[in-house]
C-alpha cells in the first residue's frame, strides 16, 4: 500500500503544478525556447527602460505582441469575441465547453483548435472584427509600461501567436507598426476554413519587413520568457529583452488619454472581457435574461406610465431625470418663423431607447422621428414613430407636419455612439422652429450592447432589454435662448446645431466630434449606412 501511496507522488505534483500554472484563467503554460540562442543576446525588460527615445531612433524594434505588450496570458477572451460575434451564440457554447481541453493541449494544438472553431465557414469578405470590435478590447488589456517601451521607436514589427487577421486592425490603425509577422488563415471559396498557413521562417521574414536595412541598423527584440518566437527573426536581433510575468502582473493598464488615437467607434454585442469566468456568467444568466426580457416587454406595452416607471426599476432598468431651470420650458413661445405648435426636443443619441427615455422623464406623450429602425423595432416601441427617409425636402416637411401636432423629439447625429463623444448634428432641425430644448442622455448597460453598426438590426431592442443593469440618466437643458435660435435671434442652421451639440456636451462631460454617420458605418461596416 505504502508503495503506491508513493507511485502516485509523481503525478499528484505534477497536476499541481498544471493547476498552478492555469491560474483562473486557465491560461496554457506556453513557453519561450532559446535554447540555440547565445546567453549573452537576452537581457531583462527593465534594462531597456533606461533608453531614452534618442537612442533608440535608429534602431528597429521586433516584439511579441502577447508577450510584451497584453496583460494577460490568456488569448481566451479574444477568440470568444470572435466565435460570438461573428459565428453567434452556439459557436461561443462549443469554444466555451472546449476550452478546458485547449489548456490541457500542447501550445501549437491548443492554437489550432480555437482557430478552427472560431474560424470555420465564417465569410471572409464580411469579416471586420479586427477593425470593428477587436482593438477596444486590446487596448484594455495594454500595460502601459509595454506601450512606452514598443513607441519609443519609430520602425517596430509586430509578431503574434494569433492569425493576422484578429491583429491586424489594432496594430496598424493604433501602434502605427511598420509590419506584422503573423499566421494567415486559409479561404476557400471566400470562406474561412479554420486552418492556418505554415509560418514563413528564416530571412525571408526580415527580407519582407525591413529589406536590406537589417545590415545597417541594429535590431532590437523584446519577447516574453512563457511566449515563442521564430528563433530565425530573433536570431538577427542585436539584443533580445525578455519579459517575465511578475513583471507584466506590476504594469499598469493603459489609461484612455493615452490611446494613440481616440476611440470613437465600436461595434460587437459585448460589454464586458469575456474570460472564461465572465463567459460562464453570460451563459448562467441568458435564461433568467430571456424571462427577464418578456416581462419588461409585457410592461412596457401594456401597463401605464405610472406603473411601468417602479416596475422597470425593480427589474434592474433603472433611471434618473435633471430638469434644469424646469420654469423655462413653460414659457410663452417665442414668434417662430413656422408658427408650429408643438416643442422639438433635441437630443444626443445613445440607445434605442432615447426617445422612450425622454418622454418618461417629461411624463407626457412625444413622438419620436427615426432613420434606420427596423420594422420589429418600430412595432415594439411604446411611443409612435415616424421613420424619416434621409431626404432632406421630404424630412423637412413631415417634421413640420408632425410637429404643428405635437411635441417631437429627433436625435440629429443619426446613429448612436457608445463612447463619449458627440457625432456632427445634423442642422435640419434647427430650420423648423425656434422652440428647442437641448436633452442631454447617458445610457450604461452591463453585459450586451443593444447598438451594432454590422449586426442584425431586430436583435438590437432584444441584446438591450436582456441586461441584467441598465441606467440612465437623463438631463433636461434650458429652452434655446432667443439670440441663438435660426427664426428671432437670425443664427445659421448650423450654428444652431453646434450650440445645441457643445450644450449637450458639456452637460455630459463628452467630447464633441465633426465625425458624422457616414463615418460610423465606412469604419465598422465598410459601407454608407443605407438600408
Amino acid at each position: 500500500m505504502a508503495r503506491e501511496l508513493f507511485n502516485l507522488k509523481p503525478l499528484f505534483f505534477k497536476s499541481k503544478s498544471l493547476l498552478t500554472r492555469r491560474g483562473n484563467q486557465f491560461c496554457p503554460p506556453w513557453k519561450f525556447n532559446n535554447a540555440n540562442a547565445p546567453r549573452g543576446k537576452f537581457q531583462s525588460f527593465s534594462s531597456l527602460s533606461s533608453q531614452t527615445p534618442e537612442e533608440v531612433s535608429n534602431q528597429a524594434l521586433v516584439f511579441h505582441v502577447e508577450g510584451t505588450l497584453l496583460k494577460s496570458c490568456s488569448l481566451f477572451p479574444y477568440f470568444m469575441l470572435v466565435a460570438f460575434e461573428a459565428g453567434g451564440l452556439l459557436r461561443a457554447l462549443i469554444l466555451f465547453l472546449l476550452y478546458p481541453f485547449v489548456c490541457l493541449a500542447s501550445e501549437e494544438f491548443g492554437l489550432k483548435l480555437m482557430v478552427f472553431v472560431c474560424f470555420f465557414a465564417i465569410k471572409r469578405k464580411t469579416f471586420r472584427l479586427g477593425r470593428a470590435v477587436l482593438p477596444k478590447f486590446f487596448l484594455e488589456d495594454v500595460g502601459i509600461e509595454g506601450f512606452d517601451m514598443v513607441m519609443k521607436f519609430s520602425r517596430k514589427v509586430g509578431v503574434t501567436n494569433l492569425p493576422r487577421v484578429m491583429v491586424e486592425g489594432f496594430l496598424m490603425d493604433y501602434l502605427d507598426v511598420d509590419a506584422i509577422v503573423g499566421r494567415e488563415l486559409k479561404v476557400v471559396c471566400g470562406y474561412f476554413v479554420g486552418l492556418m498557413e505554415e509560418r514563413k521562417i528564416g530571412d525571408v521574414v526580415l527580407n519582407e519587413i525591413l529589406g536590406e536595412e537589417k545590415v545597417d541598423s541594429p535590431i532590437i527584440g523584446i519577447n516574453n520568457l512563457k511566449k515563442s518566437i521564430d528563433q530565425h527573426v530573433l536570431s538577427h536581433c542585436k539584443v533580445v529583452y525578455l519579459v517575465s510575468e511578475t513583471e507584466k502582473r506590476n504594469w499598469r493598464v493603459l489609461p484612455r488619454k493615452k490611446y494613440p488615437k481616440p476611440l470613437i467607434f465600436h461595434d460587437g454585442r459585448l460589454t464586458f472581457r469575456p474570460t472564461f469566468i465572465a463567459t460562464l456568467e453570460m451563459f448562467s444568466w441568458l435564461p433568467f435574461g430571456f424571462f427577464l426580457f418578456i416581462i419588461r416587454l409585457i410592461v412596457a406595452f401594456f401597463l401605464p406610465h405610472k406603473l411601468q416607471v417602479p416596475i422597470l426599476s425593480f427589474t434592474g432598468m433603472t433611471g434618473t431625470c435633471h430638469k434644469l431651470r424646469q420654469n423655462s420650458l413653460h414659457n410663452p413661445k417665442i414668434n417662430t418663423k413656422k408658427n408650429l405648435e408643438g416643442t422639438l426636443y433635441v437630443c444626443n443619441h445613445r440607445t434605442l431607447l432615447d426617445p422612450i427615455y425622454v418622454s418618461m422623464a417629461l411624463n407626457k406623450p412625444l413622438m419620436a422621428v427615426t432613420y434606420s429602425l427596423s420594422r420589429i423595432t418600430e412595432l415594439m416601441s411604446p411611443i409612435r414613430t415616424v421613420r424619416l427617409t434621409r431626404s432632406r425636402e421630404k424630412d423637412s416637411e413631415m417634421m413640420e407636419k408632425w410637429l404643428s401636432q405635437s411635441d417631437l423629439v429627433v436625435c440629429p447625429e443619426g446613429t448612436t455612439c457608445r463612447e463619449p463623444y458627440l457625432l456632427r448634428f445634423s442642422p435640419l432641425f434647427a430650420e423648423l422652429t425656434d422652440e428647442i430644448v437641448p436633452v442631454a442622455i447617458d445610457y450604461q448597460v452591463s453585459m450586451f450592447y443593444g447598438t451594432t453598426a454590422g449586426g442584425y438590426k431586430f436583435l438590437d431592442p432584444v441584446f438591450l432589454l436582456l441586461n441584467p443593469i441598465t441606467s440612465c440618466t437623463v438631463k433636461v437643458l434650458e429652452k434655446l435662448p432667443e439670440e441663438y435660435a435660426c427664426g428671432v435671434g437670425g443664427k445659421s442652421k448650423f450654428e444652431v446645431a453646434n450650440y445645441v451639440q457643445s450644450n449637450i456636451a458639456e452637460a455630459l462631460g463628452f467630447d464633441c466630434t465633426n465625425l458624422t454617420r457616414k463615418d460610423k458605418y465606412i469604419i465598422l461596416a465598410g459601407n454608407e449606412g443605407k438600408i
